[in-house]
C-alpha cells in the first residue's frame, strides 16, 4: 500500500498491475478496498509447484507486468527466464545474515536480537530461484538499541523498508539498475554529468 500511496501522489512513475497472493490476509483486504486488481493464487490448491508457478506467471503476463515487486510474499515462485532480473524482494534484515527459508517476519527480529547484533535494516535485493540469494540493491540500516524487543525493531526496520522499496522501484522504473554477476550496479541518471 505504501507504493500505490506514493504513486497515486504522483511520487513514484509505476503503476500496480495486479496484486497476487498466496492466501488471504489483511494486504488482500487492503488492495481490494484501493479497487487494485487482486488473486490469491493457493500454493495448496495447486497441482504441484511447476502448476503453481505457471499460475503465478500466466497472471503477471496477462497484466503486462514489467518489475514484479514481492513484498511479504512467501511461497516459492519458480522464475521463468522471461522474468529473471525483473522480480524485487524486500527482506528485514541484512543479507546474507538472517535470510532464507523460514526467515521472514517476527523471527528475523528475534534471531538478529539472539544473536547480540547492534545493526540491523533492510535489503532490497532481485529474486531467483533461491530464497534471499539474489543480487542485493540496496540496504538501509537501523541501529539495534539495548530495551529492543522483537516488535520495537520491526517497528523501526519497517520504516526503513518503506523509504528503500519506492527508491528501487524508482531506479528500475528509471532503467539505472544493471545486474553484473551477483553485484548490481546502480546507473548515473540520464542527463547526468
Amino acid at each position: 500500500m505504501n507504493l500505490h500511496r506514493l504513486i497515486q501522489a504522483g511520487q513514484l512513475p509505476a503503476r500496480v498491475a495486479v496484486v497476487i497472493a498466496s492466501r488471504p490476509c489483511e494486504g488482500v483486504e487492503l488492495a481490494r478496498q484501493a479497487k487494485l486488481d487482486v488473486h490469491i493464487v493457493s500454493f495448496k490448491k495447486a497441482g504441484d509447484a511447476a502448476d503453481y508457478s505457471d499460475q503465478i506467471t500466466a497472471r503477471l503476463t496477462e497484466a503486462g507486468v514489467e518489475l514484479v515487486v514481492m513484498a511479504g510474499f512467501l511461497s516459492m515462485w519458480k522464475i521463468p527466464p522471461q522474468f529473471a532480473g525483473r522480480v524485487i524482494n524486500i527482506h528485514p534484515a541484512l543479507l546474507p545474515s538472517f535470510g532464507g527459508h523460514g526467515m521472514y517476519g517476527i523471527r528475523v527480529h528475534q534471531a538478529i536480537l539472539q544473536a547480540g547484533c547492534k545493526v540491523s535494516g533492510c535489503t532490497v535485493h532481485f529474486v531467483t530461484n533461491e530464497y534471499d540469494r539474489g543480487p542485493i540493491i540496496l540496504q538501509r540500516t537501523v541501529e539495534v538499541l539495548e530495551d529492543d524487543t522483537p516488535e520495537t525493531l520491526a517497528d523501526r526496520v519497517f520504516e526503513q523498508e518503506c523509504i528503500a522499496l519506492p527508491a528501487v522501484v524508482a531506479l528500475a522504473a528509471a532503467g539505472r539498475l544493471r545486474i553484473e554477476g551477483n553485484r548490481v550496479r546502480v546507473l548515473e541518471a540520464r542527463g547526468e554529468t
